[in-house]
């Protein structure tokens, strides 16, 4: 990957203070879904290499597609990406980058971009990257999830925990990047299937 321009690293730099990114990714609540993710988005992104004419774009993206997490909510993604577009727009960022950030961030409500849709394929596999980690980081992923969701009772969790981890491995495939579906994807099918496999056999 090419190095950011010295314009690129101040508009990220800028964009990130006036998001308040730092006091929101340090919430009490936010035990997976901080910093520590971010950075892992980030280094993923760089992982699969993608074409320097959308390094910006997902960079930004990575550094605001949590930036409202409220467990529980439908409509994080879209707060988040409110948040970018104005954050973005005080710092004077080109129209045509904040709405291809904006588009970035609300499609990792669903990770399911178009075929045709590299930058968004991109983002989507390094936010689900985690999924195809070694079995404890996995675990302590997984661990990180249920305390965001503390309040939630145990069975309801269970239940409702199950059912999303089932819609991925109902997927023909998990991630859309070839790199995605190489490295990651057989890991993320066996992780899965044991995290659903303990929540049925402690209900």
């Amino acid at each position: 990957m090419r190095e950011p321009t010295e314009r690129e690293t101040r508009l990220l730099d800028a964009a990130v203070v006036a998001g308040g990114l730092g006091p929101r990714y340090t919430q009490a609540h936010r035990e997976y879904h901080n910093l520590m993710h971010v950075e892992d988005v980030l280094l993923r992104i760089e992982e699969l290499e993608p074409p320097g004419e959308h390094e910006l774009a997902l960079a930004l993206a990575a550094w605001f597609h949590d930036a409202v997490y409220q467990p529980g909510k439908h409509d994080n993604e879209d707060r988040s990406a409110y948040v970018a577009y104005d954050a973005l727009e005080q710092v004077g960022a080109d129209p045509v980058l904040i709405a291809e950030v904006v588009r970035l961030v609300r499609l990792t409500a669903a990770h399911d971009p178009e075929a045709d849709d590299v930058a968004g394929q991109v983002l989507s596999d390094a936010d689900l990257a985690i999924l195809g980690s070694s079995r404890e980081r996995y675990e302590k992923y997984a661990h990180a999830i249920r305390q965001e969701y503390i309040r939630v009772p145990q069975e309801e969790y269970r239940a409702g925990r199950a059912t999303i981890l089932r819609t991925f491995l109902d997927r023909a495939s998990i991630f859309r990047t070839p790199y995605g579906r190489e490295h990651w994807e057989g890991p993320a099918r066996g992780n899965i299937a044991a995290e659903i496999s303990q929540l049925e056999a402690s209900q």
